[in-house]
């Protein structure tokens, strides 16, 4: 290995920012977790967010960076809900067009623009697809128009859209690029971009951005109340699940940014709301990549909705459905019929059939829909409202992922209106997440940075795809301790030092943390990471100061989550898959 003065950095003093004469820290750890916690009860903020998915996650950023003080309180690890589960892509929704929701798909592509050339380029990526055509002449030129206002919108603002034009292509040219397809499939295709995100992967680094900005942020804390004074709401009731602590966090105003469980969580102040939000599940397959031979990811329609393949690493991911879901609303089950939707669908233009044996990997998602007049999911509101009805209580709700930074944006508006002086405007357009800046740069000498570290250059790639330049603190975890940089068992695209900084730098708690989200090794690794598991709980230990009771604990309830999964997954309907899925019981912190 190379002397510590010969290695190169990726960046020179990117993290190191000074705003006000206050070194930031970007850390998120136990230590920055108490001290975030001490902050929470010690002073009246001027927001609260309520909820750790991509749109609290946003506003605590956006909020924090327009100077007020700032706090946010997750139930459970960040992005564990909708967020961790969706289609991981960051897309205008070619589907829109034909509602004619021409604002939505405007507001989307331009955030799709900034997300790629500015604010996450080492997270979001440009990702091929294949619409394929099955009349001649009348649907080449009704999708082609789409695809060219799809295009043309993508230049909202003045700067350039990031990916590529569509493309037209003949059946023949289809043929070669995706061997797959059945020659019946199709009579010729349309290729156009979108992008791609890991969803959960860019949540906790949105996160970490707020906290290095002054936010004070807490994972496993449960809102279980909120504080009135006569009719306004000035705070919430906290407990923290990591010690059963019992606080107040007090705040000029609260911004509900629950998702799912927007409804549940007005309950709590008796305030229906002026709006409903409405549960519709989407269900994912994950399959190996030598399964389905395509050079780019695919787009089919169904009766109900639309059908992507979507290429991720060394797998594609399947999906998805769109059916109501009135169950736990934490653990949404998939279905033996969903799976089997799913493979039905996609067996229709393929010419060697998928089966059950080739499924990776499973998960289910929620999507918060605002309920309207429609009794179809898929035809219900992607746009997103905020509502303002109780005093001191903002509440964001409906919308789709790709426009997180808009909602959020929204509801800091209307939080602020409420607040005395005058209150910036929104700067999270120009405002890069950590590890964004100088990434193309660091790309370019990944070559050099491996060979110092005596690493594989794919292994550079894979780092510096998921911290950016944030891989200097990985590198450093490595040179320090040489076989963090050996791979986990059973899930050979993650190293050890991934797992040790997820908890000492990402606010991982809990091995299921890491497994789920900091990696998606449970639902890529043939085993769900049952093997992995020992080994990255005990890696973990070494950060948190776990015992090996603690240890085995920890193993035991993620291996008792896959097994809870796995038999969901046989089951016939929701009801029954919802039943099995929660005899695996969340992880209770004792102390």
């Amino acid at each position: 290995m190379a002397p510590h003065n010969s290695v190169p950095h990726i960046s020179a003093g990117t993290n190191s920012a000074v705003t006000n004469s206050v070194t930031r820290s970007s850390r998120l750890g136990p230590e920055e977790r108490e001290a975030a916690l001490a902050k929470l009860k010690d002073k009246e903020l001027d927001i609260l967010v309520v909820g750790g998915g991509i749109v609290g996650a946003g506003a605590a950023l956006d909020a924090v960076t327009r100077g007020l003080s700032v706090g946010i309180l997750e139930a459970r690890d960040w992005a564990s809900g909708t967020s961790s589960r969706s289609s991981k892509l960051v897309h205008g929704g070619i589907r829109y067009l034909e509602q004619l929701d021409f604002r939505l798909v405007r507001e989307a592509l331009t955030e799709r623009g900034l997300l790629l050339q500015r604010i996450a380029p080492h997270l979001v990526k440009p990702v091929r697809f294949l619409y394929p055509l099955k009349k001649r002449f009348t649907e080449r030129f009704y999708i082609g128009a789409g695809m060219l206002l799809y295009d043309i919108f993508s230049y909202t603002g003045g700067r350039p859209p990031g990916v590529p034009h569509h493309r037209h292509l003949s059946k023949s040219q289809v043929q070669k690029l995706i061997p797959s397809l059945t020659n019946n499939a199709l009579v010729g295709g349309i290729t156009y971009y979108d992008a791609q995100v890991d969803d959960a992967r860019y949540v906790s680094s949105l996160v970490r951005t707020a906290s290095f900005y002054g936010a004070h942020a807490a994972s496993r804390v449960r809102v279980e109340g909120f504080i009135k004074v006569g009719e306004r709401v000035v705070g919430v009731h906290a407990h923290d699940l990591q010690t059963g602590e019992r606080f107040d966090v007090r705040a000029k105003q609260v911004v509900n940014a629950t998702g799912v469980w927007t409804d549940d969580t007005q309950r709590m102040v008796g305030e229906r709301g002026t709006f409903k939000v409405r549960a519709s599940k989407g269900v994912h397959l994950v399959v190996p990549r030598d399964r389905f031979q395509s050079a780019m990811g695919l787009l089919l329609r169904t009766e109900k909705s639309v059908l992507f393949v979507i290429p991720w690493g060394r797998h594609w991911l399947i999906g998805t459905t769109d059916t109501d879901w009135y169950l736990d609303k934490a653990h949404p089950a998939a279905t033996a019929a969903d799976i089997d939707y799913i493979l039905e669908h996609i067996n229709s233009v393929l010419s060697v059939p998928l089966t059950r044996e080739d499924v990776e990997g499973v998960y289910a998602g929620l999507r918060p829909l605002l309920a309207g007049e429609s009794d179809e999911t898929s035809k219900l509101s992607r746009e997103h409202l905020v509502g303002h009805s109780v005093p001191g209580l903002v509440v964001i709700a409906g919308g789709k992922w790709t426009t997180y930074r808009i909602m959020a944006k929204d509801a800091v508006d209307a939080a602020v209106s409420a607040l005395d002086g005058r209150i910036p405007a929104s700067a999270t357009h120009d405002i890069p997440l950590l590890g964004a800046e100088g990434y193309q740069a660091a790309w370019n000498k990944r070559g050099k940075i491996a060979r110092a570290f005596g690493l594989h250059t794919v292994r550079v790639e894979h780092l510096l795809n998921r911290y950016g330049t944030l891989t200097d603190e990985l590198l450093d975890l490595i040179r320090a301790t040489p076989a963090l940089a050996e791979p986990l068992p059973g899930a050979d695209d993650y190293i050890g030092a991934e797992v040790v900084y997820a908890a000492s730098h990402e606010g991982a708690l809990h091995l299921e943390d890491v497994l789920a989200r900091r990696t998606r090794i449970s639902i890529e690794a043939w085993d769900r990471g049952v093997s992995a598991a020992p080994v990255a709980a005990a890696l973990m230990a070494g950060v948190l100061g776990w015992d090996q009771e603690r240890i085995d604990r920890e193993v035991g309830f993620y291996l008792t989550r896959v097994a809870a999964e796995r038999a969901s997954q046989e089951q016939p309907d929701d009801e029954s898959a919802d039943r099995v899925r929660l005899e695996a019981p969340d992880i209770v912190v004792t102390t």
